[in-house]
């Protein structure tokens, strides 16, 4: 395990709130998340671990900009200065997606009959990138997760769960994201391609990109994680100071 005694804060979140109120069963009120405090560093893999259900993936859509903060601070940290994003309005998140959180969901959701290439290098060409660059390092990533190169051209959207998992991977990582958030990336993969998410997140931490995760493959969970932040049966509740570090 390496130190983050030093490493600058990338993201802090205090005090988290979070409930849904369900119109079709009569205007219930359910909490998922209650007084959730953490603090990611940069070059670090924090995973989140607890029971099913208990907020994990809602953490992260919160995080993405997907759900609605009801209360509580998320805070971004640059070198310039901090960005509240509580109180970002709707039209700066494109651009925060875009710059500096990238995300991994367990399910791809793209473009019908975009070409599998052209759906991983999208990223890059957002932000202005050479188109032949881009591709080139679109290939690259696709090789590396092993998906055929007969597959690059055509949509993702009638491969295997796998492939397509393949696919979200390669378009998660390749904008390098300073903050990465990562739902369960390895759920639908083989041991080799396992190894090749793994290999990913520590090349993401050297660089000094902050990753939030999920992973219910305990192998894997113990090859990423730099610390566990343990969500308990009190909606997520858990102090910064409780998150236990591994070595």
């Amino acid at each position: 395990m390496h130190s983050t005694t030093n490493a600058q804060p990338r993201l802090t979140v205090e005090a988290l709130q979070k409930s849904f109120l369900l119109h079709g069963q009569g205007g219930i009120e359910i909490d998922v998340m209650r007084d959730l405090s953490l603090t990611l560093h940069a070059g670090e893999c924090l995973v989140l671990a607890g029971r099913s259900g208990i907020g994990k993936s809602t953490l992260l859509k919160m995080l993405y900009g997907d759900y609605r903060i009801h209360q509580g601070r998320i805070r971004l940290h640059f070198d310039d200065g901090e960005l509240e994003l509580e109180s970002l309005p709707a039209y700066a998140w494109h651009g925060l997606r875009r710059d500096v959180i990238g995300y991994v969901s367990q399910f791809l959701r793209v473009v019908p009959r975009v070409a599998t290439v052209d759906v991983v290098m999208e990223p890059l060409l957002a932000r202005g990138a050479d188109e032949h660059q881009s591709r080139q390092r679109a290939e690259t990533l696709l090789a590396r997760l092993n998906l055929p190169e007969r597959l690059w051209q055509l949509p993702p959207g009638t491969f295997s769960g796998g492939e397509q998992q393949r696919v979200n991977i390669a378009r998660g990582f390749i904008g390098e994201h300073p903050l990465l958030l990562l739902d369960e990336p390895t759920a639908s993969l083989d041991a080799a391609n396992r190894d090749v998410v793994v290999a990913l997140i520590s090349e993401a931490k050297a660089r000094g990109s902050a990753l939030l995760g999920i992973f219910h493959d305990e192998e894997v969970r113990n090859r990423v994680a730099d610390r566990l932040l343990p969500l308990d049966g009190s909606l997520g509740a858990c102090a910064a100071d409780t998150q236990e570090n591994l070595s």
